[in-house]
């Protein structure tokens, strides 16, 4: 009937008409299967209704009509022709009062518009305007996704800065942050700073500092930290930088203990304690040989030869490591020292060791690792160099003992004391950037008549020291030597080094790496493939960029004669594949079944690299699937696929204890004890299993997962280039590399402080971390939780939560080091079930 009104001549009566049609199509209700009935109704008199509106003279009865039309042309008009939008328009604009599901279908019509008009480069301007007007509406309706997702749409993503509240900004910032995965650079960016915007509107320091550190902005950080005024948050704030290793110079004494990692050990074995971990632990313990099933008349022979020394070298260094104490090395006269029960480079990884034991405390470390300095043996003293560098590993010193000690050497006229020299440093300093060190170093990477061992390593160390800072004079030394270098001095097995020292400089700059790419080609040896790929993992580590990795999945295509043609950039393309796809959950999903592809049709050089992969994308990760896949490839016909798949299995397990993988490395050794290299590699995986006796972990991912500690991913990246020629490297004389772990170790800890920094114990609840992005309400973090009271130690798919409402925290992750609040809102609850 109101329909057949409009219809009627007499003008007076279509207002009426139209309101009463408006107030019934909004007030109608109906179940979530059924069409509301005056939709239904509405159907056959759409076109006509069309009509009418072209026929009527512009005035408020044709805008009314206009907007009942827009509503009906949701569910009646052309998809493609966006008649919402274009009735909308031609209406009174206002969405709001047609409830909730119209505003999301206009808000698509919108985005579809957008996108056609960018494609034919009309005026965009309008639409912005309207998309600004609907976007208060979805914050205030608890749609605060629907918002962000058309301001990012429509790129006007800065404009949500100013509709957010403090009731949205959280879920806002939680969702566009989640975003930064599936966007296509450099939209990445803009809602990073989006977030940082809306943060520091809120004033919450911690989080927008941790939105710069993703961002790796250094001047950002130092904005962060110096507008912060509450002495107690800016040292909350320290402890965040501290755990990124990002200098920041401050005045105040107590800020620069923080920022230096000063504590770091203090707290360390105070968590030790606690844990009831102190009893140093030797390689025996950690082996529990009997109950391999081995007989004993086998067993006897092998007992104390050089190469299970040697891996016992290292599981005693992994396993105590930071601990200060241990049954081999400490306090023992050097008569009875197990350094002498190595061969010549073991001498040097075994005096090295004592650097992984007092891991982080400088002072002990120095003063027992001084005493090898003056012996005779060179290797011995190399040791001991490497060990000054590895003490030193993530702690800022006022005095720089490391440069101090390490600098004599670097001219030294034997070799192995400037490479121990050289690495040292290269650990000592990673992601610092000193130049001091840079001037020491840069000679020895430009020096062609230096053997390509000498030069790689210089340029292994400027990388680390450099990593991300795209520092374009070592870059320029590096493409100099590999133009001037003669071919033999290119293809020796340490020139990945240097190339993987040149990736580091552009640790996730992403597109910076393109003009270093250009000048590679100019390069006519293989090589300049090489670094190409390395280039680019390092660029793009932990971005998920979908395009880089098909691109080093074409790469991996090609079936080349390694006789022939130079095949090792494949290898570094599988572990590309691993570096890029690990920053985020589906990403690494997708390259386990890339990799399980790979396994059966690659060629070998491939199926080489692909345990090594799976270990960087699931490190401290012990999945069972993962750990099935591995122990399927350690019994691998071809002995470089197992000996990495047994060093992956350590990788994978690192610092967590992981049952199940100790039984099944026993039994690899069982099977293996006939095979030296075999079960040297075996040992290496039970040292790296049981690290720190279970307080550590080489994920180099913290805060939740979110923030990429650039100087731990560079050690786990410099170990795995080495083992993609194993038997050359690790179980050769260079064995000293898989010390690189060491920048990648960091305590598992949540450690809670009080505000004058004293170790504070309150319940926590620590469970599974649940995905609550985009959900509605206030839902539960975490699952399947315990309480326990702190310090606790986190697994790496583990979160926790304060059990009560007393403290309250001032990060937004409880990770590592947390300064707790005393809330002043808080009331006893009279309720409370005494113990």
């Amino acid at each position: 009937m109101l329909v057949e009104r409009l219809k009627e001549p007499d003008t007076s009566l279509y207002k009426s008409s139209l309101e009463n049609l408006s107030s019934l199509i909004r007030t109608s209700t109906s179940s979530m299967t059924s069409v509301p009935k005056p939709l239904k109704f509405l159907r056959p008199h759409y076109e006509p209704l069309c009509e009418l509106y072209e026929q009527w003279k512009d005035g408020e009865e044709k805008r009314l009509l206009a907007d009942v039309l827009s509503v009906l042309s949701m569910t009646y008009g052309e998809e493609d022709k966006r008649l919402t939008l274009k009735y909308y328009v031609l209406g009174k604009k206002d969405a709001t009062s047609w409830g909730h599901e119209y505003v999301r279908h206009l808000s698509s019509e919108i985005i579809q518009e957008y996108n056609a008009r960018m494609e034919s480069e009309k005026e965009t301007s309008d639409l912005k305007q309207l998309a600004l007007e609907i976007v208060p509406f979805f914050m205030s309706h608890n749609a605060e996704a629907d918002a962000c997702d058309l301001l990012l749409e429509i790129e006007s993503l800065d404009e949500l800065v100013k509709y957010v509240d403090k009731n949205t900004y959280e879920r806002v910032c939680l969702y566009i942050v989640s975003c930064v995965n599936y966007v296509t650079p450099p939209d990445d960016i803009v809602i990073l700073k989006t977030a940082h915007k809306i943060y520091r509107k809120m004033e919450k320091l911690p989080h927008a500092l941790n939105i710069a550190i993703r961002m790796n902005d250094i001047e950002l950080m130092k904005e962060d930290f110096e507008a912060c005024n509450d002495p107690i948050e800016k040292k909350q704030l320290a402890y965040l930088l501290a755990r990124q290793q990002i200098n920041i110079e401050s005045e105040d004494d107590d800020l620069n203990e923080i920022l230096n990692n000063t504590k770091l050990t203090e707290n360390f074995i105070a968590l030790a304690r606690d844990l009831d971990v102190m009893e140093p632990r030797t390689p025996e313990d950690i082996y529990k040989s009997h109950l391999e099933n081995i007989r004993k008349d086998y067993r006897g022979g092998n007992v104390d030869s050089a190469k299970q020394n040697l891996a016992s070298t290292f599981v005693n260094a992994f396993v105590n490591a930071g601990f200060g104490n241990d049954k081999l090395m400490v306090d023992k006269d050097e008569s009875s020292s197990w350094i002498y029960k190595n061969k010549d480079n073991g001498m040097t990884s075994a005096a090295a060791s004592l650097g992984a034991i007092f891991l982080w405390n400088v002072e002990l470390g120095l003063t027992e690792i001084d005493k090898y300095l003056y012996i005779e043996d060179d290797n011995i003293k190399a040791g001991a160099l490497l060990g000054i560098g590895i003490v030193c590993s993530g702690i800022r010193n006022e005095s720089d003992p490391a440069l101090a000690l390490l600098s004599e050497y670097i001219e030294s006229d034997k070799a192995q004391l400037r490479i121990a020299a050289i690495l040292g440093l290269g650990i000592a300093y990673a992601g610092s950037g000193r130049e001091d060190v840079k001037e020491l170093l840069t000679p020895i990477v430009s020096d062609t008549k230096l053997s390509m061992e000498l030069s790689s390593y210089a340029a292994l160390s400027l990388g680390l020291i450099f990593a991300g800072t795209c520092n374009s004079d070592i870059s320029g030394d590096i493409l100099q030597v590999i133009m001037e270098r003669e071919d033999k001095d290119l293809k020796d097995t340490f020139a990945r080094f240097m190339g993987v020292g040149f990736g580091l400089l552009y640790l996730g700059k992403q597109e910076a790496c393109d003009v270093a790419l250009e000048t590679l080609k100019v390069v006519e040896h293989p090589i300049s493939k090489e670094f190409s790929v390395l280039v680019e993992t390092c660029a793009y580590a932990g971005t998920g960029n979908v395009l880089k990795i098909q691109q080093m999945l074409h790469m991996l295509n090609d079936h080349l004669d390694p006789e022939k043609e130079d095949d090792k950039f494949q290898a570094y393309a599988v572990i590309a594949v691993a570096m890029i796809a690990m920053g985020e959950d589906i990403g690494s999903e997708m390259s386990l079944r890339t990799f399980n592809h790979l396994m059966h049709y690659g060629e070998l050089v491939i199926r080489r690299a692909v345990p090594l992969a799976i270990g960087l994308v699931c490190a401290s990760n012990p999945e069972v699937n993962v750990l099935d896949i591995l122990s399927k490839y350690s019994h691998d016909n071809d002995q470089e696929v197992s000996l990495n798949a047994i060093f992956a299995m350590g990788l994978v397990g690192a610092g967590t204890n992981n049952a199940r993988l100790a039984q099944m490395l026993r039994q690899l050794a069982a099977y293996y004890h006939k095979d030296p290299n075999n079960l040297f590699m075996v040992r290496i995986a039970q040292g790296l299993l049981h690290m720190g006796k279970g307080t550590l972990t080489i994920n180099p991912y913290h805060s939740d997962r979110t923030i990429l500690s650039p100087v731990a991913i560079s050690g786990l990246f410099t170990v795995l280039i080495a083992c993609t020629d194993i038997k050359n490297i690790i179980l050769s004389k260079s064995h000293y590399i898989l010390y690189y772990l060491i920048c990648a170790m960091y305590p598992r800890f949540l450690i809670t402080l009080d505000e004058d920094l004293n170790n504070l114990s309150v319940s926590v609840r620590v469970g599974q971390a649940v995905d609550v992005v985009g959900q509605a309400g206030r839902p539960k973090t975490i699952t399947g939780f315990q309480t326990h009271t702190t310090p606790v130690l986190l697994g790496y798919n583990e979160r926790a939560e304060l059990a009560t409402e007393e403290y309250l925290p001032l990060t937004p992750v409880l990770e590592g080091f947390v300064i707790l609040k005393k809330n002043p809102e808080y009331v006893v609850e009279d309720m409370e079930i005494t113990r």
